[in-house]
């Protein structure tokens, strides 16, 4: 039982730290918010329009340019970890299929900047 104790004791830590450190920002934002709450602070905010608006209005596509751009690099971020982790043992194979797989989100990129997506007026 002791094995399987020490096996498992650094996840029980990292457990009870994260729960206490998680409570204890959860208090402290209980006890320290300023409360002074008026009808603009307490009005629901998102994309920057008002969330009551009729839903059939037209608003500006780079809205969803500027959020496929974060979600494709996003994925790229999360498949180089497990590939940077796994470096010194790959073959030549998996290299060069990470650089076909950057050089196609390199020319992606290049794309939007050049269609100006980047461009916020």
């Amino acid at each position: 039982m002791s094995e399987l104790m020490s096996d498992y004791a650094p996840i029980l830590i990292f457990l009870a730290l994260a729960i206490g450190l998680g409570l204890v920002l959860i208090l402290a934002a209980v006890v320290l918010a300023v409360k002074n709450p008026d009808p603009e602070k307490l009005s629901a905010y998102e994309c920057g329009f008002n969330a009551f608006d009729d839903a059939r209005m037209k608003f500006d596509v780079r809205f969803y340019l500027v959020s496929i751009l974060f979600i494709i690099f996003d994925l790229e971020i999360a498949f180089l970890f497990p590939w940077a982790v796994a470096f010194p043992t790959m073959s030549d194979v998996a290299f060069w299929s990470m650089m076909v797989f950057l050089g196609v989100l390199t020319v992606g990129f290049a794309y939007e900047w050049k269609k100006g997506a980047l461009e916020w007026e």
